[in-house]
């Protein structure tokens, strides 16, 4: 019953997020795609209620969870990439689930299993001027920037306090905790900013490289260029005579020709592209400040016992409100993240301490 229940909720989900994104487009032919997907998820959420409903008559059709409520609200703040990544998570675990259910019954896979994440992967590539109309909307933050807020937050947090509660286990819990704790706070920031400016920086600089070469092989070989078009929309599933008119029609503009090809070929998004280093560097500083300023404030008013005493209680929910932060990733319960989460950070904490505690009584000796 339960299983039933979340593969309910699950498809109830996917259908209201497309629906969504279907209300953000501008573009008449990408809205009705959406609204295709979402009508088919609303097939797949129609008959589930059918089949339970045989044995449980009085059980109500699922409403969006909170989840994919906050995922819409982001969606609209901060980007439709938000709901994209989600629903492409969602599409490879249905998928992932649908071959291990085949195999286990020993039934036959027709190779449509994944057909909603290779349809979610061709509207991720449209080129073009659909593919600037998605983009429009989700130029600054995506799924992966939700994923790098979330683990920024929760680096800064765990790391910072292992090492507090280390300095706080050696010594007084007094000025040494707050001049490790800071120390520790700024490095991790610092390493943070620059490991995500170089990471962003150096996948831009791949990607100008390797559109410079694309437009050098479009501009010397443009006949060996369109056949590899007609490979890849084969590939899609158009038939021959289709996927030639197509890329005959995008070969007639050079330059429409090459951007295609940039994004079908080499995968390379407008968004990528538009990636600010500085951007992601200061996001990042300040996500992992912030994880990291929790357990050090407490010392900064008060110290000995009662300030380590407050500063676990604040990690604790600064911990578990990052687990329950994660859900909006995985979209697992609310409560066995936000628990496991502090399971693990309060262990982390707790060793720490522990060794730190060992240290100070071995240097006091």
């Amino acid at each position: 019953m339960n299983k039933s229940k979340e593969i309910i909720q699950t498809e109830s989900d996917a259908a209201y997020m497309y629906e969504q994104l279907a209300l953000m487009q501008e573009d008449e032919q990408i809205r009705q795609f959406y609204m295709e997907m979402a009508a088919i998820e609303g097939g797949h959420r129609d008959s589930f209620l059918k089949e339970i409903r045989e044995t449980f008559p009085t059980f109500k059709t699922p409403v969006p969870s909170t989840r994919a409520k906050i995922l819409v609200w982001l969606a609209h703040k901060f980007g439709e990439n938000i709901l994209l990544s989600s629903l492409m998570d969602t599409e490879k675990s249905v998928s992932a689930s649908s071959v291990i259910l085949k195999r286990k019954k020993g039934e036959r896979l027709l190779g449509n299993e994944n057909r909603h994440v290779e349809i979610l992967k061709s509207i991720q590539q449209m080129s073009g001027a659909n593919l600037g109309k998605i983009e429009k909307q989700h130029r600054t933050v995506g799924g992966n920037a939700l994923r790098a807020a979330v683990l920024g937050a929760n680096d800064g947090l765990v790391s910072n306090m292992s090492l507090v509660m280390g300095v706080a286990g050696a010594s007084s819990g007094g000025s040494e905790v707050v001049i490790a704790g800071t120390a520790g706070l700024l490095a991790g920031a610092i390493s943070m900013a620059l490991g995500e400016w170089i990471s962003v920086k150096s996948s831009q600089e791949l990607f100008e490289r390797q559109i410079e070469l694309e437009r050098a092989e479009v501009e010397a070989h443009p006949e060996e260029e369109m056949r590899e078009l007609i490979l890849l929309y084969k590939a899609k599933g158009l038939d021959e005579v289709n996927a030639r008119k197509i890329a005959e029609e995008a070969f007639k503009e050079p330059d429409k020709a090459h951007m295609i090809l940039v994004t079908e070929e080499l995968g390379i998004s407008a968004e990528e592209m538009n990636n600010s280093p500085w951007e992601a560097a200061i996001a990042s500083f300040f996500l992992f400040v912030v994880g990291a300023i929790i357990p050090l404030f407490p010392f900064f008013f008060s110290n000995g016992e009662k300030a380590i005493g407050v500063s676990v209680v604040v990690s604790t929910i600064g911990l578990f409100g990052i687990g329950a932060a994660i859900t909006l990733i995985t979209g697992r319960s609310f409560w066995k993240s936000g628990l496991r989460q502090v399971l693990f950070g309060l262990a982390a904490a707790a060793v720490t301490f522990g060794i730190g505690r060992m240290i100070g009584i071995n240097l006091a000796g």
